[in-house]
């Protein structure tokens, strides 16, 4: 069994370059790459196309690379809380394709499988249906869609082992599974990594032969995005 375990984080994002497609997993700031998007600030890796649900919060997640003008596009499906995001949107600054959620986690569940495109009614008759081709199908019209090409995907999952099986926890679970394998190589950042057959067979969510590479993050501060509290009685 291969083992694609690496020492560092610095050893995981070798090869990622200026001007390069990433996919980051994540929904909000639940399930992100926190150690990796941390490097990717350290090293400056700058002019990036990524891939990801939204771009977290103005301090926090892929608005640190957006804090640090290291991101020339976003391909989203919302702006979500990130203020950071919203302002070089709207100032031409950034360069924003915004696609509808399951249209966005389609398109990377795409990739991972092999499929070149797809038909979806969601966006039909807007402007995300501007310059694709359509199609009728059981008296319904479709919008074709293509599957995303990207260089890395860089993941996030609770457990993994050293041959790359990943084991995700709760809502964590969210487009992680997704883009994992659905880039030339794919990236797993783990809270735990274990010893190949360590983990239960049943309980995996990803096989290995969707990651290259797998470490395990030193620490997570894994914020809460938005905290409400009941009124004290």
């Amino acid at each position: 069994m291969i083992n694609k375990k690496v020492a560092s984080v610095q050893e995981a994002l070798q090869g990622i370059e200026d001007n390069m497609t990433l996919m980051l997993g994540g929904f909000g700031l639940c399930g992100i790459p926190e150690n990796a998007i941390a490097e990717l600030v350290r090293k400056q890796t700058k002019n990036l196309t990524c891939i990801s649900n939204n771009a977290g919060v103005d301090d926090f997640g892929l608005g640190l690379l957006l804090q640090h003008k290291q991101i020339k596009k976003m391909i989203s499906s919302y702006v979500g809380e990130n203020a950071e995001f919203e302002r070089q949107m709207l100032s031409g600054e950034l360069e924003v394709e915004l696609i509808p959620q399951g249209t966005l986690a389609e398109r990377c569940r795409a990739a991972q499988t092999g499929i070149p495109a797809f038909f979806t009614p969601a966006g039909y008759g807007t402007e995300v249906a501007q310059g694709k081709e359509t199609r009728e199908f059981n008296g319904k019209m479709h919008v074709l869609e293509q599957a995303f090409k990207a260089d890395f995907a860089i993941v996030k999952a609770w457990k993994g082992d050293t041959a790359g099986n990943l084991i995700f926890k709760g809502t964590a679970r969210n487009f992680n599974p997704c883009m994992a394998g659905a880039a030339t190589i794919t990236i797993a950042e783990v809270e735990e990594l274990v010893e190949a057959g360590t983990l239960d067979p049943n309980q995996i969510h990803i096989p290995g032969i969707f990651v290259q590479r797998i470490f395990q993050g030193d620490f997570f501060e894994k914020r809460i995005e938005q905290r409400t509290v009941r009124k004290k009685m």
